[in-house]
């Protein structure tokens, strides 16, 4: 039984080192600090320059054998003040 999880960002080299945002990883671990998942969010630089928290994205999450278990995916939404109801969604 997976009670609480707790969720690690992984920072890429060359991200570190150039300052690029690069797409992000994550691993998914128990309580105990064992990896249970492992996600990965897919997207384009474009949108992770531009529209930073805003942006589309896809993130697959895969089990320890590399299966897909979930995936959530997010359109690109329009959240100016004028257009209320185009909120985020997943």
């Amino acid at each position: 039984q997976l009670d609480q999880i707790i969720i690690h960002q992984q920072v890429d080299l060359l991200e570190a080192v150039l300052g690029t945002e690069t797409s992000s990883k994550y691993e998914i671990k128990n309580p105990l600090g064992q990896r249970v998942y492992f996600a990965v969010e897919e997207n384009g630089c474009f949108d992770r320059k531009l529209c930073s928290p805003l942006r589309a994205f896809t993130i697959s999450i895969a089990d320890n054998a590399g299966r897909e278990v979930i995936r959530v995916i997010r359109p690109l939404r329009c959240t100016s003040c004028c257009f209320p109801c185009f909120l985020q969604e997943v």
